[in-house]
């Protein structure tokens, strides 16, 4: 009775393409998980931070004096970030006595600014995870397709074609494609996981530039009046 083979022999006696494809998909698989693991860790940072700051912001501190902690500060967090960009707007506009409306235009163009910056910083390697999320299965597909070739061209030399004879070169091709999708459901998930996420803290951003602007907004008319 003839022994089973294992993952191992199949992937090591593979046809060097379909050794190739499998080595590019398990590179690609270490990358994959890398940025994961990078991007998990930033986005529940980022979230923890806007939750400590809102908390900080709300504790019925003086603007001027949290703005002071944060710009004195060795780095600023994302939310923190926007927040600043915002008073420091509203405070030059504010020396030059400029009109209440055209001091909230230049704190609206500046938090915007700021939210976008730290958004397209939430996204790295978004576009890397979705990329390989669509493409590994069709990459693992191409390696099979060339196994199944190789294992039916070798048919030829012989005189009676078994299961026994094919099995062993179908089976090394469909490895290939079972390492795509191992590939691929990892960094799609991922990639679905952390959109939602980015999105709430883009959300969440976005909800504080409207406080900050109406605090700012009451704060410049009560000065012009």
């Amino acid at each position: 009775m003839n022994e089973p083979i294992s993952v191992y022999n199949l992937i090591a006696n593979a046809s060097w393409p379909v050794l190739l494809i499998i080595i590019g998909l398990v590179i690609a698989s270490l990358v994959s998980w890398t940025m994961i693991v990078q991007r998990w860790l930033a986005l529940s940072r980022a979230l923890r931070d806007l939750q400590l700051f809102e908390d900080y912001f709300w504790s019925g501190r003086n603007l001027r004096s949290i703005y002071s902690d944060i710009a004195n500060g060795e780095q600023q967090t994302g939310i923190e970030s926007v927040f600043v960009a915002g008073f420091s707007e509203y405070e030059r506009l504010n020396d030059q006595n400029a009109d209440p409306d055209a001091i909230m235009t230049g704190v609206q163009r500046a938090t915007r600014v700021a939210v976008t910056r730290e958004e397209i910083g939430l996204e790295q390697h978004l576009g890397f995870l979705a990329t390989l999320g669509s493409t590994a299965p069709y990459i693992g597909l191409f390696g099979t397709v060339i196994g199944i070739i190789n294992s039916f061209r070798s048919l030829v030399n012989l005189s009676q074609a078994t299961l026994a004879s094919v099995a062993p070169g179908i089976s090394e091709a469909l490895i290939a494609t079972a390492i795509g999708l191992f590939v691929a459901i990892p960094a799609v998930i991922a990639f679905n996981r952390f959109s939602a996420r980015v999105e709430v803290l883009t959300k969440g951003y976005e909800s504080f530039v409207d406080e900050l602007i109406s605090i700012l907004f009451r704060a410049s008319h009560t000065r012009s009046s």
